[in-house]
């Protein structure tokens, strides 16, 4: 076992939810997301505004806090210059430029178990929530 897995725990719930929003998103017609944090005292990771599925970027970055990072699980459709349906699963990873060092280092630890658990294809780190508008063109040059 990983010491990433030993620090940072996932609830059961929180486990299937992963799955079936991986699995629920995979032909899907519109953007979903989903924004997770990680709680300081128990360093569980956990989803942000129970239960609620974004349905656009903007939604998103109305969500995102101005100075803690959070993880934000995308399924982005979107169609290749060959005409081709794609739909990229990521993990965007938001780290603003002014959050602390002990949130930076929290969060900095969890990223790859963050990845590995929700089964995400890649990380897009973003710092602003102006960087959600280059998601669209980061996604399209896969």
């Amino acid at each position: 076992m990983s010491s990433e897995a030993r620090l940072y725990t996932f609830s059961q719930e929180t486990k299937d939810h992963l799955r079936k929003f991986r699995l629920g998103t995979s032909r899907a017609n519109d953007p979903q997301a989903v924004i997770y944090y990680i709680d300081k005292s128990t360093h569980e990771i956990r989803q942000d505004q129970d239960k609620v599925v974004y349905k656009s970027l903007e939604e998103i970055a109305d969500d995102l806090p101005d100075h803690a990072p959070r993880f934000v699980l995308l399924s982005y459709p979107l169609t290749l210059p060959s005409g081709r349906l794609s739909v990229p699963y990521v993990l965007l990873y938001y780290l603003p430029i002014t959050c602390n060092a002990e949130l930076r280092m929290l969060y900095a630890g969890a990223k790859e178990l963050m990845r590995n658990t929700s089964e995400a294809g890649r990380v897009i780190d973003i710092e602003s929530i102006e960087d959600l508008d280059e998601i669209p063109k980061k996604l399209a040059v896969e």
